[in-house]
């Protein structure tokens, strides 16, 4: 029997709950997913406006600075922890069985903290690098959270049961991949027609690598994998955008 994916406030509730640090407390479900595209569009909005924001007052480095930490508010540290995380447990030496074992840490090790700091130094130089433009970086993030969705469509979950596995996607993962790839080309061609298309690929490609490692290594994808990988579209595709076209 076929059903009908929920359009009303539940599924955007639970994805604010979910991926910002509004949104109020909602248990995950599957009726956010079809949501995150847009939710990574106006987290991005308002990432890209408080870096349009503060050009207007100080110089663009420290625009940059503002933009990241803005970032870094708005998720709650949920997608940079996943970063961390997954770098600690795919990134060092270890057998398979102690990876998911050292993810579920809530300790940060070496990998985790030099992953961090690359990625953070990367978002912020390249930021530095353009013109304030709401329009890029909200492309980007509406395809950082498409490609979360894609990754849990296509790719098993690597747990037994844990936070993402309840979001049951598959038909969801299809909804959203509908909404948010002309969502994201839109807005990142809004900017720059050749620039920002070639910026949303880049950063698949980078997020395609993460969800490539984490299958590789665990078996599939976790909670934490999803945020990694939507932290490394997005700072790909940065670093594709301030290239010198």
């Amino acid at each position: 029997m076929r059903t009908r994916e929920p359009s009303g406030g539940g599924g955007l509730r639970s994805a604010l709950a979910l991926l910002t640090v509004v949104g109020g407390a909602a248990a995950p479900s599957g009726a956010a997913v079809p949501w995150f595209p847009v939710v990574g569009a106006v987290v991005g909005l308002a990432v890209g406006g408080a870096w349009w924001g503060a050009s207007q007052a100080w110089p663009r480095p420290v625009a940059a600075a503002v933009a990241v930490v803005v970032d870094l508010a708005l998720t709650g540290l949920l997608h940079f922890d996943g970063l961390c995380d997954s770098a600690d447990g795919l990134l060092a030496p270890m057998p398979r069985e102690r990876r998911l074992e050292v993810m579920r840490s809530p300790g940060v090790g070496a990998f985790g903290a030099t992953a961090a700091a690359a990625v953070l130094l990367v978002r912020w130089a390249s930021l530095a690098a353009l013109a304030p433009a709401p329009l890029l970086v909200a492309g980007l993030w509406a395809a950082s959270r498409t490609w979360m969705a894609a990754i849990m469509g296509w790719v098993p979950y690597a747990r037994p049961s844990g936070l993402a596995s309840s979001f049951a996607p598959g038909a969801r993962a299809r909804w959203a991949l509908g909404v948010g790839v002309p969502l994201c080309f839109a807005l990142g061609m809004a900017w720059r027609a050749g620039p920002g298309a070639a910026a949303l690929v880049a950063g698949a490609f980078g997020a395609a690598a993460v969800a490539w490692v984490g299958w590789r290594r665990v078996g599939g994808y976790t909670g934490d994998v999803l945020g990694a990988a939507g932290v490394v579209a997005e700072t790909v595709g940065l670093l594709a955008a301030a290239a010198r076209w």
